[in-house]
């Protein structure tokens, strides 16, 4: 059990949202508890400051915050992690259908159909658009420059291996972040 003035990680964070937003859709919150706890919790810097905020919706008073309940609301956003194989199949998907051509239009299927349902193949379906959408710009704007004529094989190179990599670390079940990528959708 962590002393109640040991700063918390991230992990601790998203543990109380999980919490908070169980408690709200069983309809044990309102809205405006739930927006205020949320506030609280991703501004919390202690494990002091967590506790009150799940005080009366377990009745505990310990200084660790518990395992979320498995039938909990999940986070929203690229940190949510998959819960299920086929979410991970959906998620390496948005990474992979490029390698047969689908460059911008695989992505934004994913996005488009699963992406609604699930957050974390949303995440990964929105970071493979994102990184579709630089390349495709990268494209379009380098051979403008006479060293950027050269580059463009190589950037391309570079995105599928990215794509390759980006695939299996989805399958896996983890974040991929592409490096250098412009994201303008969120």
């Amino acid at each position: 059990m962590p002393h109640p003035h040991l700063r918390v990680t991230d992990k601790d964070r998203e543990q109380v949202v999980e919490h908070v937003k169980g408690a709200f859709s069983e309809g044990r919150l309102d809205k405006a508890e739930m927006d205020e706890r949320l506030h609280l919790a991703m501004t919390a810097r202690t494990h002091a400051d967590l506790v009150p905020i799940m005080n009366d919706l377990y009745g505990y008073r310990p200084a660790y915050i518990p395992r979320p309940p498995a039938s909990g609301a999940r986070t929203q956003g690229y940190a949510a992690q998959p819960s299920e194989s086929g979410e991970r199949l959906l998620g390496a998907a948005a990474h992979l259908l490029p390698l047969l051509g689908f460059f911008l239009i695989g992505p934004l299927i994913v996005l488009l159909t699963a992406g609604r349902t699930s957050p974390s193949v949303r995440g990964q379906a929105v970071e493979a658009l994102n990184f579709q959408l630089t390349m495709l710009g990268a494209t379009i704007v380098l051979p403008f420059t006479v060293i950027g004529l050269v580059l463009v094989p190589f950037i391309w190179i570079v995105g599928f291996v990215l794509w390759v990599v980006a695939g299996v670390s989805a399958l896996a079940g983890n974040e991929f972040r592409y490096p250098l990528t412009l994201r303008p959708v969120k």
